[in-house]
């Protein structure tokens, strides 16, 4: 499915709104979190033209939910983006980089959305100057992802992490940031994608990969039969359990040894609970520490506060 040869953007009967950020913004990858981009992008600037390029059975999905004006399966559709946001799994986007010197005509600012960013930004430093790369990651999701799970607010109040640039990069940084407001999110900056790596190996990888493993021991446990007396408990805390394996093992590859590092404190945590079981001050270390941590968690984190 091509629609190249109107590179015109859909704009409604009447629509307002402030001049866009990027006026020809390509989403290469129309997922989750690449068509909501592309649905909050439609909204907020309604005349940006938003390029998307997926599978033929994505992009149809996607047209028909006006997420963006013009679709393909080609790469090439990309060529004259002045912003392209790589919203694909790690494993892809670290062969996408590599494409786009070729792929994109003229100067443009690119970004990706990828939930580690050390090998992803290292791939980055052989694009040539006229491509400024920007690492991003909006921390936001969902129970479910692909293009019929995508929605415009999905990241309303929610951070939008990118690694510091020096020089001129602080500039483009200045731009994704208001880019990234105007979609509802809080730009946050971190110093390297080191830096990075570390603090979502705790925030979202460490949880994700406990969230999984209990699941499996529980439902090994328990079986078909127990698992029908469970309550609101074990549903909120597996959550993330229903998390799609190939996503995640690009991710666990990419930052293998920060999440080793995490999981190893995890483990020691869980040992010295199945030392103490019968010892009360370790389950009221544990308890107390998970307490006071869980509050500071629910008074700052906008998860909290937007109510969800």
């Amino acid at each position: 499915m091509t629609d190249s040869s109107r590179m015109l953007p859909m704009v409604p009967e009447g629509a307002t709104g402030a001049a866009p950020i990027f006026e020809r913004i390509a989403v290469v990858g129309l997922g989750l979190i690449g068509g909501s981009i592309a649905l909050a992008v439609r909204e907020a600037w309604p005349q940006a033209l938003v390029i998307g390029v997926d599978r033929n059975v994505v992009l149809e999905k996607a047209m028909v939910r006006h997420a963006i004006d013009v679709a393909s399966e080609d790469l090439m559709i990309i060529s004259e983006a002045d912003l392209v946001i790589l919203a694909a799994p790690v494993g892809q986007i670290l062969d996408l980089l590599a494409t786009m010197p070729e792929r994109i005509a003229a100067d443009a600012v690119v970004t990706d959305v990828g939930s580690t960013k050390r090998a992803i930004v290292e791939v980055a430093r052989t694009l040539p100057a006229r491509l400024a790369f920007i690492g991003g990651h909006p921390l936001a999701g969902a129970a479910h992802g692909g293009i019929d799970a995508a929605r415009r607010d999905l990241f309303t109040g929610r951070p939008w992490l990118f690694i510091a640039g020096a020089g001129e990069q602080v500039e483009t940084v200045g731009r994704l940031s208001a880019f990234v407001q105007g979609l509802g999110a809080k730009p946050v900056t971190l110093p390297s994608a080191a830096a990075h790596d570390r603090l979502v190996a705790f925030l979202s990888q460490l949880p994700q990969l406990t969230a999984s493993a209990l699941m499996s021991v529980v439902g090994e446990g328990a079986g078909e039969g127990g698992l029908e007396l469970a309550g609101r408990g074990l549903v909120d805390t597996t959550r993330l359990a229903a998390s799609p394996a190939d996503i995640w093992r690009d991710i666990c590859a990419t930052n293998a040894d920060e999440i080793g590092s995490a999981l190893d404190e995890l483990i020691a945590v869980l040992q010295a609970l199945r030392q103490g079981l019968h010892d009360g001050p370790t389950i009221d270390r544990v308890f107390t520490a998970a307490n006071e941590w869980r509050t500071h968690l629910r008074n700052g984190a906008p998860y909290f506060r937007a109510g969800r």
